[in-house]
């Protein structure tokens, strides 16, 4: 049975990794790095139209664009920031100027945009954002539905000053 004094083998070698591990800093205090910007994805800017106007709908609707808008760093919300959206639909391909629209956060940093179906093209089912504001450095997104016969997208950004 061991008595509840400390040795002083078990005090030297208790304050050696006391020692050693503050020096390698496994004691400093855990420090938030903050909300990393979204990186433009790959086959994103396809079809891009520079300057597609601010409208209520694009096309007939029935399908939903939605998402946040945040600053990196803070991940405080974004308003007032243009958002573009443009698809293959079943009203058109993803080229026509038709099939481009843009919209603008709320005071929360959401947007939302009503748009014809997005149906597969090269087979898949996606859409394409973009963020061009000139404000913080330009984002472009392409998501890819899980399927079809979904009725809303999702796509959140987070833009670094530019």
């Amino acid at each position: 049975m061991k008595n509840g004094f400390m040795t002083r083998r078990t005090l030297l070698s208790t304050s050696g990794a006391l020692l050693v591990t503050g020096a390698l800093g496994l004691f400093t205090p855990a420090v938030a790095k903050g909300l990393a910007p979204t990186p433009s994805m790959r086959g994103g800017s396809n079809n891009y139209r520079p300057g597609a106007p601010i409208v209520d709908r694009i096309g007939g609707g029935g399908f939903w664009m939605t998402g946040t808008v945040r600053r990196a760093g803070d991940g405080s919300p974004l308003a007032g920031q243009r958002i573009q959206v443009w698809a293959h639909t079943t009203e058109g391909h993803e080229r026509d100027p038709e099939s481009h629209g843009a919209t603008l956060t709320d005071a929360n940093g959401n947007y939302r945009i009503e748009m014809p179906q997005i149906v597969p093209a090269f087979g898949q089912p996606h859409g394409h954002l973009a963020y061009d504001s000139g404000e913080f450095k330009t984002v472009f997104l392409r998501p890819v539905m899980r399927n079809a016969r979904e009725t809303t997208l999702n796509a959140d950004f987070v833009l670094q000053p530019a």
